[in-house]
């Protein structure tokens, strides 16, 4: 490139291809999130169950553990198709198709009739939210200068916190003010403003070209398969790869997946405790889910940009091991201690710090592994394959906690206990292919 160096040694066009991945993934998560929010006047609405009422809070927990659940698993599929599909047609097509897609998914849901055409629609959307990830961050890991790749990487999932810090804000400018007296259909609206990326998509096609590295490797290889991943030359590096990611995605889903139906509960005992009842009860219900993800976001922000000198000067294999024991810490604190509902919320800090800022590492890490024929095949399928796992984790938390006579005490006591899957991780460190001063191979 002829252009000169501006802030970390990267040109325009690659700041640009940066920004042009940062917004599909912020919008991935800002899309792949909306459910979360609407989920307490959503899923009683669609069932006939009146709202506010223990029936439609036990409904909430147990459809959101589904539904959750459902994404995840096309999330997976999602990942792996269209990792395969960004090697075989390049990173920048993919990138625009899965960000049209999970758009149009997610729009679609405002004109449910019914919880299973929610379902349906929430399928569709999961495609494209898992196949963007592995595009974006193997265009990024390709145009980056080599010796900022783990910064490009963790810069790159910024935009994750930031995508749940609109899905949180949107939800609240439109159930929490805009529609607050009508709860039964303002989340109708917020769905419908998961159409907005497409509008990106067709932006960022003007002005993002494919990598020249998959260029001129595409042309001269064959086209990757699934079964190159567990050849004797890949098979160590992939099982690092799936242990580490699948090891986060049962945490971070476990927690975050019930941030609003945990802070609005505790919003409900905060207003009991208070006295408050009528519409200021609804505002401070809704206040609440979107302090409680802010909080989580906020963490999970710090946390990610944390990973940049933890990666680089300790290590990928220490840094996991910091990341996870401060995990297990942080859930079982937050969780299992005898806490305020104030307090309570707070401690999403250190939840997100660490659950949720673990996750900066991957969209670097993972791309590391690969050559450039396989690398978003591989990327694509170590950090979504888990998600098939991981699906399990939101589903027998909702599942568990419905079957509360109170929903929020059973989500408290099922939740203390995903603080032994980090932990669990820690044992898996020596599988960890420690990739810190490598280059990236071609």
């Amino acid at each position: 490139m002829s252009e000169g160096r501006l802030l970390l040694d990267m040109n325009r066009y690659q700041w640009t291809v940066l920004f042009a991945a940062w917004l599909g993934w912020g919008f991935d998560v800002f899309d792949g999130l909306l459910f979360n929010f609407v989920a307490p006047n959503c899923v009683p609405t669609l069932l006939g169950i009146p709202l506010g009422t223990p029936e439609a809070r036990a409904a909430t927990m147990h459809w959101t553990g589904v539904i959750s659940a459902v994404l995840l698993v096309g999330w997976a599929l999602g990942g792996i198709i269209f990792g395969r599909v960004a090697d075989r047609i390049g990173r920048t097509r993919t990138l625009l198709l899965t960000m049209a897609l999970y758009s149009i998914g997610t729009a679609a849901c405002a004109a449910v009739p019914n919880i299973w055409a929610l379902i349906a629609c929430r399928a569709v959307a999961s495609l494209g939210i898992g196949g963007e990830w592995a595009a974006g961050a193997a265009m990024v890991a390709e145009v980056v200068p080599e010796k900022r790749r783990v910064e490009a990487g963790a810069l790159l999932y910024t935009a994750a916190p930031l995508g749940l810090f609109l899905a949180a804000s949107v939800n609240m400018a439109v159930a929490g003010s805009w529609l607050a007296d009508s709860p039964s259909t303002s989340w109708r609206w917020v769905f419908l403003t998961g159409l907005a990326p497409a509008a990106v998509a067709f932006i960022v096609r003007l002005f993002v070209k494919e990598p020249e590295r998959w260029h001129a490797v595409a042309q001269k290889l064959a086209p990757p398969r699934i079964r190159d991943l567990f050849t004797p030359a890949f098979r160590r590096l992939t099982i690092s790869g799936v242990l580490m990611a699948l090891t986060a995605l049962i945490m971070w889903w476990s927690c975050n997946a019930f941030i609003p139906v945990v802070s609005g509960n505790l919003a409900v005992l905060h207003a009991k405790m208070q006295g408050i009842t009528g519409p200021d009860l609804q505002h401070l219900v809704e206040s609440w889910k979107t302090r409680g993800t802010n909080v989580f976001n906020l963490g999970g922000l710090i946390g990610t940009l944390l990973t940049i000198p933890a990666a680089k000067h300790l290590g990928r294999r220490v840094m996991f091991g910091l990341y996870f024991a401060g995990a297990a810490a942080a859930i079982m604190c937050a969780f299992g201690l005898d806490l305020a509902p104030d307090v309570r919320l707070w401690m999403y800090f250190p939840i997100g710090l660490t659950v949720f800022g673990v996750f900066g590492s991957f969209t670097y890490y993972l791309p590391e592994l690969y050559p450039t024929r396989l690398r978003a095949t591989g990327a694509g399928f170590c950090y979504n394959v888990g998600r098939l796992v991981a699906a399990a984790g939101p589903f027998l938390v909702g599942s568990i906690a419905a079957r509360g006579a109170d929903a929020l005490t059973a989500s408290l006591q099922v939740l203390f206990w995903v603080g032994l899957v980090p932990a669990f991780g820690l044992l898996l460190l020596p599988w960890v292919v420690e990739t810190k001063g490598r280059p990236l191979e071609d």
